[in-house]
């Protein structure tokens, strides 16, 4: 295959916001600060220097100490937590839910564009130092998102009653889970190693979060990978005077709706918009209990509960216990940025495109809107795989087509007869431009005649063609049928190979070799989507 990658634009599964923001489309300039271009980090590095405090970064690396303190983690990611206390060492972050055993596939693709970008950097600023952070979504309360993953097209699920933040869930049940699993995956070597990633990691730590650090420690902390939980005391500190202004003033609500209108003002564009504010986008968070706070005639309810505070007492609750408040998606990336010296934050498409309704707010905060990446996608093809691609003559960027058209598009590439009335089309036409010419000339009351008559012939000529698309496919349907058997192989449900699968799927068949492999084939900064044969 001559071609590796795919523009993001012509896969057909990213928002034009997504495309526009690629394309650096001067309708959404006024969204971001940065675009990801190393020239500008070094210009976000100096702005980020000039608002993160000394005072700051010693509680993260604190934190980050009390975090590891009960394993002991990588040579290189403790010299990565060491190096956050000096002034010149910036971080560049990912987040992600606590999905089961990591979710869908594309976990893996977000960390590695992470470590592979803070590689660059440290090439291109080689004075200064970057660290990967995964920052662990442990405050998330929709156990629905994260209790399963798919294994060769079956859902694995953990099914259990929950409430409250996932990453104080006990993993208690958790083998349930692990026993299916593990008879699913046979007893090759690459399977008893997932078995026992998949043990060490939910059978032996007590809850979601400490799991979850174990699984992603397991997978890339010798890739100096740094892993942090935002649910702390001493770090929510940080956030006060951001979790005040949020409860008392609501400025957020402000800003991120003024935004929203701006956007929907764009001519021509119509965006969809990926969050909309809420008054108070702040939950309270104990044991068990994440709900919204709503302010109603001047007193503070915690939806679903008997609780409620006056203005007074919840300054007093802010003051005292700031980790009782769990920000939502409007708010969370404010405090990413409040606690991290970071310079850019890598996400999907989704995720990019709520970042993109919040640098007025950012603006407003007086803290530095980070440069935003899209992480890398890939389509994982198998050796055996692409040899079926090559032997049925099509690209790998046909198969990103839906369906329908990828059947035409091939039934009119092999087919023995030419299935394009272009030409007759055109011949037709001219012929009834005569015809209107002379209507012109004679009597100005048949153009509508001739207008009626041309409308039918083109119309016929239309149905033939689709008449003899149509046969020509039911000739060609065995070879049709191996294309869109390739297509349902890599494209799951008719979505994305990255949206679905599991890395242990592949894990299982190419073992260690695989993380490395995608470490060399991605390149954070290419902004294509990436086709990788696997060896």
């Amino acid at each position: 295959m001559p071609e590796d990658c795919i523009s993001y634009h012509k896969t057909g599964y990213f928002s034009n916001l997504i495309n526009d923001y690629l394309e650096q489309d001067e309708s959404v300039k006024s969204l971001y600060n940065r675009f990801p271009k190393s020239p500008e980090f070094l210009n976000q590095l100096l702005e980020k220097k000039k608002n993160y405090t000394f005072e700051n970064r010693t509680i993260l690396v604190e934190i980050l100490n009390k975090q590891y303190q009960n394993r002991t983690p990588f040579e290189i990611t403790k010299e990565n937590i060491k190096a956050l206390k000096e002034p010149n060492t910036f971080t560049i972050t990912t987040g992600h839910q606590l999905n089961l055993f990591t979710g869908p596939l594309y976990f893996l693709y977000k960390i590695i564009s992470t470590i592979n970008l803070c590689k660059e950097l440290k090439e291109a600023y080689p004075e200064y130092q970057f660290v990967p952070v995964y920052w662990m979504a442990s405050e998330d309360h929709d156990f629905d998102e994260i209790n399963f993953f798919n294994f060769e097209s079956k859902k694995v699920v953990w099914d259990r009653e929950a409430s409250g933040a996932v990453g104080e869930l006990s993993t208690e049940s958790i083998e349930q889970v692990y026993k299916p699993f593990a008879k699913s995956l046979g007893t090759s070597p690459n399977a008893e190693k997932i078995k026992t990633l998949f043990k060490n990691s939910y059978l032996k730590h007590n809850n979601l979060s400490e799991a979850t650090r174990h699984l992603a420690n397991e997978l890339f902390g010798n890739y100096g990978l740094v892993i942090l939980d935002g649910n702390e005391k001493e770090l929510k500190k940080l956030f006060v005077p951001h979790i005040k202004d949020e409860l008392f003033n609501k400025t957020s609500s402000e800003l991120v709706a003024t935004t929203n209108k701006e956007i929907n003002a764009l001519p021509g564009k119509n965006y969809k918009l990926q969050v909309n504010p809420r008054e108070i986008n702040l939950f309270y968070l104990k044991k068990g209990l994440r709900e919204r706070i709503i302010e109603k005639d001047n007193t503070f309810l915690i939806n679903n509960t008997q609780l409620k505070f006056s203005k007074e007492s919840l300054l007093t609750e802010v003051e005292n216990h700031p980790e009782r408040f769990s920000p939502n998606v409007i708010l969370r990336p404010l405090y990413q940025e409040v606690i991290l010296p970071n310079l850019c934050y890598i996400g999907g498409g989704g995720e990019l495109a709520y970042w993109l309704q919040l640098k007025l707010y950012f603006d407003k905060m007086n803290v530095t809107f980070p440069i935003l990446l899209l992480r890398n996608s890939a389509l994982l093809l198998s050796e055996k795989q692409k040899n079926k691609i090559e032997k049925l003559n099509i690209k790998v960027e046909d198969l990103f087509l839906p369906k329908h058209q990828l059947e035409e598009k091939v039934t009119r590439q092999i087919s023995a007869i030419k299935i394009d009335f272009s030409l007759q089309r055109k011949h037709l036409q001219q012929q009834f431009k005569e015809l209107y010419e002379l209507a012109e000339k004679t009597d100005k009351s048949f153009i509508g005649a001739v207008e009626a008559q041309e409308k039918k012939q083109l119309n016929g000529l239309d149905t033939l063609e689709k008449r003899l698309l149509k046969a020509q496919k039911r000739k060609l349907s065995d070879h049709l049928e191996r294309i869109t058997k390739l297509q349902d192989e890599l494209f799951p449900n008719g979505s994305l190979q990255e949206r679905n699968a599991n890395f242990s799927e592949f894990y299982k068949e190419y073992g260690e070799d695989l993380i490395p492999q995608l470490f060399r084939e991605l390149s954070p900064l290419e902004l294509k989507f990436k086709y990788v044969v696997l060896e």
